[in-house]
């Protein structure tokens, strides 16, 4: 299934997610009102929104509210991907030059505040407007802590897998958790299902990061440079695949090249040979396939429906996706 016809399956869910992203952002600020166009046209995958309003689909009749709360877990991704390449300085993201890039850090902070105010006032007045606030809030402190926790491992190269994953989990797979969780609420169901919907997303928010991850060290057409996780000295799971079973010193050597990058950056050739060679791409693969598999057993408990089928190729999407 493709995006077109997973696109084709919403329908008019759909439709109305755009329509209220687009009438979200309008402002009378011509600088601000042209910049927000030129993003809206330029949009990704939407995964998130997406994923939203599949769970949506398959867990009752999506109304208003569901399209709201997929608009603004849009908004929110989009907000916060802002943020984070002015903090690290990216000028490109994908492949194309980021915000930042365009029109200078300091006019994309304020950019990614009023997305994020946009949804904030998206989900007020709504009926389950305080769950929306609360998961929202948390995936929000969430990124926050991710962000800094990566900092604070890329300092001192100690990044373990249990870091690692609590990291992949903050940055990327709680928004994808709360986009699913937000999707059942909006439909009423039982807590049973909104849990379940919880587990999918967080499973499939980790799957998306570590095959992003694994790009890395493989030539994909993902638009990231190969490299460019080690070259900010980030231990990932392909990495940390490598390194497990081997002797202290072969550990403690490889550990001391990725603290010396930003001086050795010849270092990054040879961690990456070494990744190859002692088997951590199939290492993450493997952890990989754990997480779609983890995905699938929680859709179990949805009932039968096309938006099931959906979530569960979106879920083993990330086996194969290049990009």
């Amino acid at each position: 299934m493709n995006r077109e016809s997973i696109i084709s399956l919403l329908g008019s869910n759909w439709t109305a997610c755009q329509r209220l992203i687009r009438e979200s952002l309008q402002s009378d600020i011509p600088l601000l009102e042209k910049v927000n166009s030129d993003l809206l046209s330029n949009g990704g995958k939407q995964i998130r929104p997406m994923l939203s309003l599949l769970v949506s689909g398959a867990l009752g009749h999506p109304g208003e509210e569901s399209a709201v709360f997929a608009a603004a877990t849009e908004l929110i991704h989009n907000a916060t991907l802002f943020h984070d390449d002015v903090a690290d300085c990216s000028s490109l993201r994908r492949g194309k030059p980021t915000l930042s890039a365009v029109v200078g850090p300091s006019a994309a902070v304020l950019v990614g505040d009023f997305w994020l105010s946009r949804a904030v006032c998206l989900v007020t007045s709504r009926p389950h407007q305080q769950e929306a606030i609360e998961l929202f809030s948390k995936t929000l402190s969430d990124l926050a802590e991710g962000e800094m926790l990566q900092l604070q491992m890329a300092s001192d190269a100690g990044t373990t897998e249990q870091d690692y994953r609590r990291i992949i989990y903050c940055k990327t797979a709680s928004l994808f958790e709360t986009a699913c969780r937000l999707a059942a609420v909006s439909t009423d169901a039982p807590q049973a299902l909104v849990d379940a919907a919880g587990k999918y997303g967080a499973a499939v928010g980790i799957a998306f990061q570590i095959r992003d991850d694994i790009f890395d060290y493989q030539q994909g057409e993902i638009g990231k440079p190969v490299g460019l996780d080690l070259r900010e000295q980030k231990i990932t799971l392909p990495l940390l695949g490598a390194l497990a079973g081997q002797p202290e010193d072969v550990q403690q050597r490889i550990r001391e090249q990725v603290r010396q990058i930003p001086d050795r950056p010849e270092y990054c050739g040879q961690i990456s040979r070494f990744v190859i060679e002692h088997g951590g791409v199939e290492y993450a693969s493997r952890r990989l396939d754990d997480y779609i598999a983890e995905a699938e057993s929680a859709l179990a408990a949805f009932p039968a429906s096309p938006y099931r089928d959906a979530l569960t190729e979106l879920a083993r999407y990330n086996a194969v996706r290049t990009k």
